[in-house]
């Protein structure tokens, strides 16, 4: 898989508008996180339309609750392994929130927010692990301040907030993948 402006040149690109620059840091962590619209269902447009601040929210009664909410990541993972980008590496994804990374708050500013379809207690896909794997060691490649150290979850940099990738997800098996 290669990165060429910033952009992994296999995945569909789907631009978003939340996202910003970043102030100069080097992109030095890769966070891992789940997604699913409504929450548990997998399939369809509502994680894209959600990402492009298209969500119709009478379509069902969750999406009324973050009809407001503003949220991107740099991609996401369906879960036949497809990988649709939403904002340029380069660009600081609104995907951590309130977040610590090594004693370091604010984790968008050099991080890059990888999205799994799956939620924290459901099996991820093979296709997904091979996926990630692929994007992770582009990425690794592309941004070597990124180290298989620096690869965390969102439930790791905001606990007690957030839960993602949860307990489904198999962190041995990615990493094994990655060596």
């Amino acid at each position: 898989m290669k990165i060429e402006n910033h952009r992994l040149e296999e995945a569909q690109q789907v631009a978003s508008p939340h996202y910003d620059d970043r102030e100069r840091d080097e992109i030095s962590l890769l966070v891992i996180h789940n997604i699913s619209l409504p929450p548990g269902k997998f399939g369809g447009s509502y994680i894209e339309d959600f990402f492009l601040g298209q969500l119709k929210s009478d379509e069902d009664p969750f999406f009324d609750t973050i009809r407001e909410v503003k949220v991107s990541a740099h991609c996401l993972i369906r879960r036949d392994g497809s990988i649709v980008q939403f904002v340029p590496f380069d660009r600081r994804a609104w995907h951590a929130g309130v977040s610590c990374f090594d004693g370091r708050e604010k984790c968008n500013d050099f991080s890059i927010g990888i999205e799994l379809e799956g939620t924290d207690d459901l099996p991820y896909t093979d296709q997904q692990y091979l996926a990630l794997k692929t994007v992770s060691k582009a990425l690794m490649a592309q941004y070597p301040a990124i180290t298989p150290e620096r690869i965390t979850g969102h439930e790791h940099i905001a606990p007690g907030r957030k839960t993602d990738p949860g307990p489904s997800f198999n962190w041995n098996k990615y990493r094994a993948l990655l060596k």
